[in-house]
């Protein structure tokens, strides 16, 4: 099975591949939810790097900005087993002065939903531990994906 690069989809959302392995499950063979947010966390770092053009590792290791969650909310409504090729996906529901609102999905290739969540982001300084703008380039990126999505 060949895993794809990441699929920019006509909705303006970041879609990436994902198989489902064993190390994401737990005994009972199916993704225990915490490695949810391990994938979903993969979904935000690349988005950041190919969605967007903006080296995440500089992001974070040279600029010393930081994407901490504060907040997560989480519906799980369907199992993913070990071998399940799924979609994961990523759009912006709402840029804030200094936080973002993401909408994360897993689906299948059928189109059916294993899991939904709304985060919320905050841009932090890594030094001093406090919220700041969202970087203009960072800001302006996200705002050209939008633009770039179809209106409805």
């Amino acid at each position: 099975m060949t895993i794809e690069p990441a699929i920019p989809a006509a909705s303006g959302e970041f879609r990436r591949p994902r198989l489902i392995r064993f190390s994401d499950c737990d005994p009972a063979g199916i993704v225990f939810y915490p490695q949810y947010f391990v994938m979903l966390n993969g979904l935000v770092e690349d988005w950041v790097s190919e969605g967007l053009g903006i080296s995440y590792h500089a992001l974070v290791g040279d600029r010393r900005i930081g994407l901490p969650t504060v907040r997560l909310e989480a519906d799980f409504r369907a199992v993913s087993r070990m071998g399940d090729l799924v979609t994961l996906s990523l759009s912006v529901d709402r840029l804030g002065t200094r936080s973002l609102t993401l909408l994360l999905r897993c689906f299948d290739a059928a189109g059916q939903t294993r899991m939904e969540v709304r985060q919320v982001l905050v841009t932090t300084s890594l030094e001093s531990h406090r919220a700041v703008d969202v970087p203009t380039d960072l800001r302006e990126a996200i705002l050209r994906t939008a633009e770039a999505a179809p209106q409805s």
